[in-house]
């Protein structure tokens, strides 16, 4: 390398730099962990590449794509395409930025195939029991691990979650304030006695905690020690491990397996996919899909039930009404408005024929017109 020209290091590093201004730490630290292992790959085995206007997709590129496949233990596929993507976007970019990139370095067929994916949630018997290991040990490692199955947060997630995650939304609901996560989103979990029970025991057992941990952990529920979110998410997965083989349970057990029993649990429960999607903060209800495992008892279930909904296709609920209301009194009548139109309104979710739905809308419109007319008389006559 001639004396003022850059290295590929630098030049790297230039562009993580600039990714880092919108991507959060860790994601910055993949794309760097990438472009280390691409570029020390090349001064092994090419040392004679030197700038990158040299860099060609054959041998280049194709061999570090074969030393990615023959790596020992080997690397997933998901990897090795995560590693490819990181490195393509790493070059676009600097492309655009006018370094001399050859084009098409990239081809789709340089991709390995994903896996098919499957869900893989706790059998009830499993979930039971590592629950169960979980409170017997009941630190802050096994608590934050409750948490997680309880809301179905992502383990990241839960690293996060600041000291006021817990929210007051009215008089007896509560909500897990989750801040950006994975997609860049935030949400609020709804929390129940249970999830406040969890929370309330993390902040006593924080207390306890050593001061240096404390102090380098202020603002999060979770004390780091160090600071560092890699010990404690080390720390969790290594409780999780332990607490799994002590229940006895017979496969490997990650922290996204409990975020799959609760997505499960949630849909055998009666939550709607829409409604379970924004529990765990998808943007695709697709992934929501893949979360969820339906298995020969659920469709059982589901069968049975569909076959007793055809004998009424518009089956109605019964509304407990008065027994007597008044022929010629104002609050007499509008308690019979209020009741009409919450029968009528039962009735159209259940049409199919959406021109009808729409003129019952109309007519439920008409029936709240005339209702608060009668409540403004009523007020009048007072």
């Amino acid at each position: 390398m001639t004396r003022g020209q850059t290295s590929l290091d630098e030049i790297f590093e230039t562009q993580i730099r600039t990714l880092a201004l919108t991507l959060r730490p860790r994601t910055v630290e993949h794309y760097r962990t990438t472009a280390r292992h691409f570029l020390a790959y090349l001064r092994a085995a090419f040392p004679q590449l030197r700038r990158l206007s040299q860099l060609r997709r054959d041998p280049h590129l194709l061999s570090w794509f074969r030393w990615l496949r023959e790596r020992q233990p080997p690397l997933s596929n998901k990897t090795r395409s995560d590693h490819l993507i990181r490195l393509r976007r790493l070059l676009d970019d600097l492309a655009a930025n006018g370094h001399p990139v050859q084009p098409d370095l990239f081809r789709r067929e340089d991709f390995p195939p994903e896996p098919r994916y499957l869900p893989r949630p706790l059998s009830l018997g499993e979930d039971q029991l590592l629950q169960q290991e979980l409170r017997r040990t009941d630190d802050l490692a096994a608590n934050a691990l409750l948490l997680t199955r309880a809301t179905g947060i992502r383990i990241g997630e839960c690293l996060d979650l600041p000291l006021d995650c817990l929210r007051r939304l009215g008089t007896d609901e509560w909500a897990l304030h989750v801040p950006l996560g994975k997609l860049h989103t935030e949400r609020l979990v709804p929390a129940d006695s249970e999830v406040r029970q969890i929370v309330e025991r993390i902040l006593t057992l924080r207390h306890a905690a050593p001061a240096a941990h404390l102090a380098s952990s202020q603002g999060f529920l979770l004390p780091r020690r160090g600071g560092s979110y890699y010990v404690l998410d080390g720390t969790l997965r290594s409780t999780l491990h332990r607490a799994a083989k002590r229940a006895g349970c017979p496969t490997h057990v990650t922290p996204h397996r409990l975020r799959h029993s609760f997505a499960t649990e949630m849909l055998r429960f009666g939550v709607s996919l829409p409604a379970l999607m924004k529990l765990l903060g998808h943007k695709d209800i697709r992934m929501t899909l893949r979360y969820t495992e339906v298995t020969q008892q659920d469709l059982q279930r589901e069968f049975h039930q569909a076959r007793q909904n055809v004998a009424h296709p518009h089956h109605l609920p019964t509304l407990a009404l008065p027994q007597e209301i008044p022929s010629a009194g104002l609050p007499g009548i509008r308690q019979a408005l209020g009741a009409t139109r919450h029968l009528l309104e039962m009735y159209r979710r259940q049409l199919s024929d959406e021109r009808i739905r729409r003129k019952l809308q109309r007519l439920d419109k008409r029936l709240f017109t005339v209702a608060s007319q009668l409540q403004k008389i009523e007020a009048e006559e007072k």
